[in-house]
């Protein structure tokens, strides 16, 4: 049987730059191997989720996996927290966050800030942030774990009943369109007030928690060592959550075996990728952290004989795009092309199905997920 090598390039698309002479960062790029892939291979153009979305990742990778978001997506927090291994039941409450910069009021100075913060701060801001934070609007309790970079999952944990998903973000620069979360083409630059969707007592009480826990957990990380240090060294504070997309229960899809008749494994960075591959059936295969994309390909060519074929997701080019690093983005592409597919491609059997492509694009102009 032939071997599927299924590899999405986060964000990688982009609009033409006028420093890069009218190209965009990946036509810019010098990329052999992927220009090989292309000239013996098929060009298609695919629109991931419809018309006029801009979707977020859970989302579109769904999509690009063959399940339609609006039949099976649940919201992206009860993925987060299944690729952060954290406990979760229907009934919860679990929504994804970003630590955040905030200045005077409910001013955002920075969503992710600085894009500098290390594993150690964000474990011990989230550590000081579950030891302290006593939620009193509703009988509840929370767990917040602290991921990638500047990312986490918080849960919600009813002590009675039920917690409801019907509420809207407090992170402005997503919404929520028909139960799917999408980027704004314009984001706010305040964090905005959780309310409900409905008038559910479910989606009252969970939207009180999320203000709370916001409020809250603000006031203990304003005053932590770890952003005294930050602002010593002249840095951004990460003294914020910022909550988006909840979910109040996993989705209820069938396995990639039952559905497609095949079995993959699967490499990837993000909790959110890593939840998905485990709703779907798919093993994970680990990589120590910080590894470069030499070590993803030859894990990929080390594993792929016993699955059916391997999905790589590799998140590079999506970060500079949202930080609107031309100059980065080209250099990301050209190092995956030369340091991932020109490996794989020196190795891999003839035969091998090769399918390249993105789950959205994130050009760097307008710094975020565009339709």
């Amino acid at each position: 049987m032939k071997k599927i090598l299924y590899v999405i390039l986060d964000g990688v698309g982009d609009r033409p730059i006028a420093a890069l002479g009218g190209r965009t960062p990946l036509s810019a790029a010098r990329t052999p191997h992927l220009d090989r892939l292309a000239r013996e291979g098929r060009l298609g153009l695919v629109q991931t989720v419809g018309p006029d979305i801009a979707p977020e990742s859970d989302v579109a990778v769904m999509a690009m996996l063959g399940y339609d978001p609006h039949t099976y997506h649940a919201g992206r927090g009860p993925l987060e927290a299944l690729g952060a291994d954290m406990a979760f039941d229907d009934g919860d409450l679990a929504l994804r966050g970003n630590f955040t910069a905030l200045g005077k009021g409910r001013r955002i100075v920075d969503r992710r800030a600085g894009r500098n913060l290390t594993s150690e701060e964000t474990t011990a801001l989230a550590d000081a942030v579950n030891t302290q934070v006593r939620l009193t609007s509703s009988p509840a309790e929370f767990t917040v774990r602290a991921t990638v970079g500047y990312r986490c999952a918080v849960v919600f944990y009813p002590k009675e009943g039920r917690l409801s998903a019907a509420i809207t973000n407090t992170d402005p620069a997503y919404a929520r369109i028909g139960g799917l979360g999408v980027a704004k083409a314009v984001a706010g630059s305040e964090v905005e007030e959780c309310r409900p969707l409905d008038d559910s007592a479910e989606a009252w009480v969970a939207a009180e928690l999320v203000n709370e826990f916001t409020r809250k957990s603000r006031e203990v990380m304003d005053g932590h060592e770890v952003n005294a240090r930050r602002r010593a060294a002249g840095g951004l504070a990460a003294n914020g959550i910022l909550l988006r997309d909840a979910g109040d229960h996993l989705p209820q899809v069938p396995r990639m075996a039952e559905r497609f008749g095949v079995r993959l494994a699967c490499v990837v960075e993000m909790p959110v990728e890593r939840g998905i591959a485990r709703s779907l059936g798919m093993d994970v295969v680990e990589i120590p952290p910080g590894r470069g994309y030499r070590t993803w390909a030859e894990t990929a060519l080390r594993s792929i004989d016993a699955y059916d074929g391997m999905y790589l997701h590799l998140k590079g080019p999506d970060e500079f795009g949202h930080d609107g690093d031309y100059e980065g983005k080209r250099t990301s592409i050209e190092r995956i092309d030369a340091d991932f597919f020109g490996p794989l491609l020196d190795a891999a059997p003839g035969n091998w199905i090769w399918a390249v492509t993105a789950d959205h694009a994130t050009p760097c102009e307008p710094r975020a997920h565009t339709a």
